[in-house]
């Protein structure tokens, strides 16, 4: 009885190819159809905001000198990785990020929570010359970044496009975006205070250390060091409360 009503499947490989496309294509339809009706697949976090201008040139820096080929900014949730790194990675902290800096391939550390794990002087001689702080290290140095002045004339620009394709730039971030660059690096300026108070948690400071110019180096560190920053986790519970 069983064989007869399989038998016309096994015994024809088109019959069976046809079957075998009708049911996955009814799998695919009942996985994907739902999420049609959701205004987003990634729920978001208390914390996270975009980039400030000065960050947003860093990491375009960061992905133009090709970090992501070494350094993934994914923690998973294995035992393993989160008492080395912290947290795991949650999918609203990457959600303003185009691309995206996941990845499999780790020739050195992940960097998902490195802001703030090391000194800005750490980060500048790390990245002037790796063996002058990680004697083993095999990461090629980047001196350039700090006798470069940073190129900033398109940040505006670069806003406005991503605020296009939905990251949440206001109109007002997009036309303060020169001043709040120059702002992160200058403490003692009239356009700090603004600047935090239209991206909360950025930080202030001279990040290289050189009042003379606003340099690669000084993006790139104000880069590094929000990394990981924005959510609270000591507090942070993945159940609800911390989610909006």
């Amino acid at each position: 009885m069983s064989w007869a009503k399989h038998k016309i499947f096994e015994t024809n490989s088109m019959v069976l190819l046809v079957g075998i496309l009708v049911v996955v294509s009814i799998g695919g339809i009942v996985e994907i159809a739902p999420l049609f009706w959701l205004k987003s697949t990634v729920e978001k976090v208390q914390g996270m905001r975009p980039y400030t201008p000065l960050e947003l040139a860093g990491r375009n820096i960061y992905v133009r000198e090709g970090c992501y080929l070494c350094h993934s900014q994914m923690i998973r949730s294995l035992r393993d990785e989160v008492e080395r790194y912290g947290h795991y990675s949650l999918a609203a902290e990457s959600i303003y990020d185009h691309p995206f800096q996941w990845g499999s391939k780790r020739t050195g550390p992940d960097l998902a929570r490195v802001g703030g794990k090391y000194s800005d002087e750490w980060h500048v001689l790390h990245l002037k010359n790796p063996r002058a702080v990680v004697p083993e290290s095999i990461m090629p140095g980047y001196p350039w970044l700090a006798e470069r002045r940073l190129d900033f004339k398109d940040i505006k620009g670069n806003l406005a496009t991503l605020r296009a394709i939905g990251v949440p730039y206001t109109e007002e971030m997009v036309e303060n975006a020169e001043a709040d660059l120059k702002a992160q690096v200058d403490p003692d300026g009239d356009g700090a205070e603004a600047l935090q108070e239209r991206y909360p948690k950025s930080q202030v400071r001279q990040f290289d250390n050189n009042p003379e110019y606003i340099s690669e180096m000084d993006a790139m560190v104000a880069y590094l060091q929000m990394l990981g920053t924005l959510v609270d986790f000591a507090s942070f519970d993945a159940s609800g409360p911390n989610l909006r």
